[in-house]
């Protein structure tokens, strides 16, 4: 198994302890790098390019959103994590518009938390049950762009078995054991049904299918 790096951002240094303290149970985890704050967090990840970051929201100087568009920017094939003690609307649309793949509660459990962590690892979305419902309302009252074209008739059978596994979370290792095909392969039928929907990452897809009704998320 692959050892998962991780950029830790939080401007408590308590915080930053406390998750070094749970992550290092983890085998499969290793804590890179530390940051207190937006800007030290940006020079971080472009110098130790880590697999996930786990990005704080509100901190001095630099918002955790724009940090995580600069970081996204210069390491693209990092994936970034919100961390946050806020749970309002407000604060993680801002993070999933900059590009964060999930978004956990400082409050959720620890193994929810690393579960969060591997699914960012694998580029997969992550919502935490109490914000999963603000996207649902979100997607039931907006017209995006790929409404008005869409195109969902025109993905084959098995381009919609992947759109929908995606959406409801599964990895792309997982996606290809469920159906008997490689991980490269739902890799390439990602790529083909974002290319077809106009969609930019698994959020998009995750609101394409809360849209057209091919999902239901707990909003428990």
């Amino acid at each position: 198994m692959d050892l998962i790096r991780l950029l830790l951002v939080d401007d408590h240094e308590i915080v930053r302890a406390g998750l070094c303290s749970l992550l290092a149970n983890c085998e499969e985890m290793e804590v890179v790098a530390e940051a207190a704050n937006g800007e030290e967090a940006v020079e971080l990840a472009v110098k130790v390019k880590p697999d996930v970051v786990l990005m704080d929201v509100t901190m001095p100087g630099m918002r955790g959103d724009d940090a995580t568009r600069r970081i996204l920017e210069c390491v693209p094939e990092t994936n970034v994590l919100a961390l946050s003690v806020h749970e309002e609307e407000a604060y993680f649309f801002q993070m999933l518009d900059a590009g964060a793949c999930g978004y956990v509660p400082k409050r959720a459990a620890p193994d929810l938390l690393l579960t969060a962590i591997r699914s960012a690892a694998d580029g997969e979305v992550f919502l935490h049950p109490s914000v999963a419902g603000s996207l649902v309302q979100s997607c039931l009252g907006q017209s995006p762009r790929w409404d008005r074209e869409a195109p969902y008739d025109d993905l084959t059978r098995r381009q919609r078995e992947v759109l929908i596994l995606v959406a409801e979370g599964y990895s792309s290792k997982e996606i290809g054991e469920k159906l008997d095909i490689s991980a490269r392969t739902v890799q390439r039928h990602r790529a083909n049904i974002q290319k077809s929907l106009d969609l930019e990452g698994s959020v998009d897809m995750v609101k394409y299918a809360l849209r057209k009704g091919l999902i239901e998320l707990d909003e428990a």
